[in-house]
């Protein structure tokens, strides 16, 4: 064999391909909100960024009063912010109209507070199939999703259920069930196992964790508790309206 045939046949180099980081889903950029008490001004935020990316659940912690819900709710577009810019998925919220942010947090975000916030005077399922009714989807398809939502959660055989009638942590999967019921990109979770014991507490992570990893939503938690956050890909920690320290639990 001559050499030039050896070279011909030599293999080729093996090209090293990187793998791209996908584009954050939440970006905060300098975000600072003030509220006026009246007799004085509070700085909650001080210039706050921060980014997330898609499928990642991050818990927020800190002290009473750090800024903790002001965040979640700016990032989210429940409340305004006086400096800086939020985006989610590449969409400057903070240019968006009152109208506009509603009809996108409808598209887009599902909310799970500490206080459930169910209409006593609506079943499980109606609770649940509430956001969909409002944003005008077909009585028929609203039903059918919400009873898909449930089941998700293990309550599809609580559907006719009274919130009244329900434990704790029924009514907080039901919370969930709703959140999850127009198959958002981003849940925002405010002290979900905040009113329950710890067993409760403990189903509710469980579900939230299973829910992450089987259906790729990004999750934002703020929380007190611990072990909360150690079950997070990151613990995001506040004091004093900025960011201070983060963590990757082992």
């Amino acid at each position: 064999m001559t050499t030039l045939q050896a070279q011909q046949i030599r293999p080729a180099p093996s090209v090293q391909v990187r793998a791209v980081p996908a584009a954050p889903i939440i970006e905060a950029n300098n975000v600072s909100k003030t509220y006026d008490s009246g007799t004085s001004e509070v700085a909650a935020l001080r210039g706050v960024s921060l980014a997330v990316p898609p499928g990642e659940m991050v818990a927020i912690m800190g002290p009473s009063g750090c800024g903790k819900t002001t965040l979640l709710n700016c990032l989210s577009g429940l409340d305004t912010i006086d400096g800086g810019a939020v985006a989610i998925d590449g969409t400057d919220i903070t240019t968006m109209s009152d109208r506009e942010k509603t009809n996108y947090r409808a598209r887009r975000m599902g909310f799970v507070f500490q206080t459930y916030n169910l209409l006593p005077v609506l079943s499980a399922v109606e609770n649940v199939e509430l956001p969909l009714v409002v944003s005008g989807v077909d009585a028929r398809d609203a039903r059918e999703r919400a009873m898909r939502a449930l089941a998700l959660v293990g309550l599809d055989d609580r559907a006719e259920h009274w919130p009244a009638q329900l434990s704790g942590g029924e009514r907080q999967r039901v919370t969930i069930a709703r959140a999850l019921v127009n198959d958002p990109a981003i849940v925002w979770a405010d002290e979900p196992t905040g009113n329950l014991d710890s067993q409760m507490a403990e189903d509710v992570m469980t579900l939230m964790e299973r829910l992450n990893e089987e259906h790729g939503q990004t999750f934002v938690i703020v929380t007190h508790d611990p072990a909360i956050g150690r079950r997070c890909d990151r613990i995001v920690r506040m004091r004093d309206g900025q960011i201070v320290d983060e963590e990757r639990p082992a």
